[in-house]
């Protein structure tokens, strides 16, 4: 099988997948679903091309037929080698072929279809050029939810990549923070995620002194000072599956002022997991964190969504923040990391990956959510 996503998934699986993206397009009103390249193509097929170029590849899961993987002949051979490829019927084409006018043989010239966030613009105009009766619409905004259910194999992946992100974090408390520049500890981040079996690393967000009052600092030139907060948030895919979790630690003893609001932030992100359980809505996940540091006096400073989805990808729906009604249903994975941000000064993060189980919810990160004192 090419691509990233764990091997232990078979074709039956992909099928059942296949199966249900179909009813949920019939569902959602929607004639079929078109997926490119991309995180629903790998989730879908289990099939990741061996470079992304102008070449139109395509998944067609149409009304009434059975799914079609649209390739370059070039690249047909790999794609029959993806473990979701005897769930599909592969149809190739070769250069000088009109591609377009192949898919659209197999679209409703005037139904309207979920396309993948990602399918290149070329793609879509080409389409709608062929096909002019139709529409489209985002997989985002057609099916937000179609990926955020996991079954047993995806779980068991998730909380293997949230236990191989917490021994990163276990092993960077032992690493130099004074007097090193931040692009070096994130640095060490990287080496550590792979280590522990990533093989990809989205993000290693090391954010010292007033940096960490900016949530999505860029690790820089800035050296570490003894005094420092520092906010970590790291993570990224192993086995196809998504990491992420924030700890804040302290270089050196910290102020009582630093202690009180590592606290509130503390009390705010349980308040969030408890929060969680089936029926209730995403944003009572953010409502409960928020409230408590809206309490604390720190309202203002709390300048992002309470959390985010998580599974082939490190962001994804459904996410946590007023507004959102969507109810959480057993098998959904996503961020709880409540933060408080005081400009010029420093920053303040915990962030755990938590699934809904059939009662509440569960962790899968367990590293201390105590402030840490790193040297």
């Amino acid at each position: 099988m090419t691509g990233s996503t764990a091997a232990s998934f078979t074709a039956d699986d992909y099928r059942a997948r296949l199966e249900r993206a179909a009813r949920a397009a019939a569902e959602a009103g929607l004639a079929g679903l078109l997926v490119a390249p991309g995180p629903d193509l790998v989730w879908l097929t289990g099939y990741t091309p061996p470079a992304v170029t102008e070449r139109l590849t395509l998944l067609v899961l149409a009304a009434g037929q059975d799914p079609v993987l649209v390739v370059p002949a070039l690249e047909a051979p790999d794609a029959q080698q993806a473990a979701g490829a005897p769930a599909l019927t592969l149809r190739d084409w070769t250069d000088g072929k009109d591609p377009y006018a192949a898919t659209a043989a197999l679209l409703d010239p005037r139904g309207r279809f979920g396309i993948s966030d990602n399918a290149w613009a070329l793609h879509l105009l080409a389409l709608q050029q062929a096909l002019p009766g139709s529409s489209y619409a985002s997989l985002t905004e057609a099916l937000p939810m179609l990926r955020a259910v996991k079954d047993a194999a995806e779980l068991e992946l998730m909380t293997a990549a949230g236990a191989a992100a917490d021994a990163a974090f276990e092993e960077i408390q032992n690493v130099p923070f004074a007097g090193r520049r931040e692009s070096e500890v994130a640095a060490d981040l990287d080496r550590l995620l792979r280590r522990h079996g990533h093989e990809q690393v989205d993000f290693t967000i090391v954010a010292s002194g007033p940096n960490g009052a900016n949530p999505h600092h860029e690790a820089g030139d800035r050296v570490i000072e003894r005094g420092d907060m520092v906010v970590l948030d790291f993570g990224g895919l192993k086995d196809g599956y998504g990491s992420d979790t924030s700890r804040t630690v302290h270089v050196g003893e910290p102020t009582d002022e630093e202690r009180r609001v590592h606290d509130i932030v503390r009390a705010a992100q349980e308040a969030g997991f408890r929060a969680v359980r089936p029926g209730a809505a995403c944003q009572d996940v953010d409502r409960a964190a928020r409230a408590v540091i809206a309490d604390a006096g720190y309202g203002a400073y709390f300048i992002h969504r309470t959390g985010h989805g998580i599974g082939v990808t490190t962001h994804e729906p459904p996410y946590m923040i007023e507004g959102e009604e969507r109810p959480l249903v057993p098998g959904m994975c996503f961020s709880v990391e409540p933060g408080v941000y005081l400009p010029g000064r420093f920053g303040v993060r915990i962030e755990d990956i938590v699934t809904v189980t059939g009662d509440g919810g569960r962790r899968l990160n367990t590293t201390t959510r105590e402030l840490v004192i790193v040297e």
